[in-house]
């Protein structure tokens, strides 16, 4: 779907039965929705996921929320950036026809009590381990997200595979019928993934940082080839070491359950990356061509 040439702000809606009310006036237009959920702070990356939901749909939601009930004990939710003026420019300049800014207390009423189980891929020994609360908070949050929009649409990011995975299981199993869409990642030019974290590297990091992408794509092209995935994954390690990270995983799983693999037969196989370089934890993924 085309969105119009002229390009306007955002509409900036703050509560549940604004937003509801906006998406019911599109609807009685005839007019297909987008969701893109978002904690604000916009980069290019999140430009793309709006502009994939210009192309799926007439109108284009951005969610901005920092969501508390993902962030664990440690974890300094109060930091995250917040960043509505730029984050409204960014979606002006995409095409982003409303965001959604709701506050902490219109998300979460008081007496709010009730979470959402989530296991399969959210139980994958990946971000899991190391954020074993994360992905229930993300799983509630989205659900809510998708409930109060009930947009055809919701647009999420590859370079968060496991959150792509958990957000789909979630949706599949509840019955939503939102579609799960996943847009690939989008890069620097030395293919470093581009995220929020990327802006607490020191130059020094960054020009180390693209390390994890090259031992992936390498890592990739061997177990296309052929190659046995352990002897290349243990490869993929200590290269990553030898380029100066400390390394949580890299890892070859399935690409649609995250279940571990032992074999190039057993796919389709994604490979999953999480290393700190200096004092800034980077994610990345790629798919393994068959």
């Amino acid at each position: 779907m085309s969105q119009s040439q002229t390009i306007h702000a955002p509409e900036v809606i703050h509560d549940v039965a604004a937003l509801r009310a906006r998406v019911r006036g599109w609807r009685a237009e005839g007019l297909r929705v987008a969701l893109v959920p978002t904690m604000g702070a916009l980069h290019e990356g999140h430009a793309s996921l709006v502009a994939e939901g210009a192309r799926r749909a007439d109108r284009v939601v951005t969610s901005i929320f920092v969501n508390p009930t993902q962030f664990a004990a440690g974890e300094d939710f109060s930091k995250y950036p917040r960043t509505l003026p730029t984050d409204l420019a960014v979606l002006a300049r995409v095409g982003g026809h409303a965001a959604f800014a709701p506050s902490v207390e219109e998300m979460y009423p008081p007496h709010f009590c009730t979470g959402v189980t989530v296991a399969g891929p959210a139980k994958a020994d990946l971000e899991d381990r190391f954020r074993p609360t994360h992905f229930a908070g993300v799983a509630l949050i989205v659900a809510k997200l998708l409930n109060q929009a009930a947009a055809d649409c919701a647009i999420f990011g590859e370079k968060d595979y496991q959150q792509l995975k958990v957000v789909t299981q979630m949706a599949r199993d509840l019955d939503i019928g939102t579609e799960i869409v996943g847009a690939p990642t989008v890069r620097e030019s030395d293919g470093l993934a581009m995220s929020s974290r990327n802006v607490y590297l020191s130059p020094e990091d960054r020009a180390r940082a693209p390390a994890i992408y090259k031992a992936l794509t390498q890592a990739a092209t061997r177990i296309a080839a052929g190659e046995a995935l352990a002897h290349v994954m243990a490869d993929a390690r200590e290269n990553l070491v030898s380029a100066g990270f400390a390394v949580d995983y890299i890892e070859a799983r399935h690409a649609e359950t995250l279940a571990r693999v032992a074999r190039r037969i057993d796919g389709p196989i994604r490979l999953l990356a999480a290393a700190k370089i200096g004092a800034t934890r980077l994610i990345d993924n790629i798919p393994v061509s068959l």
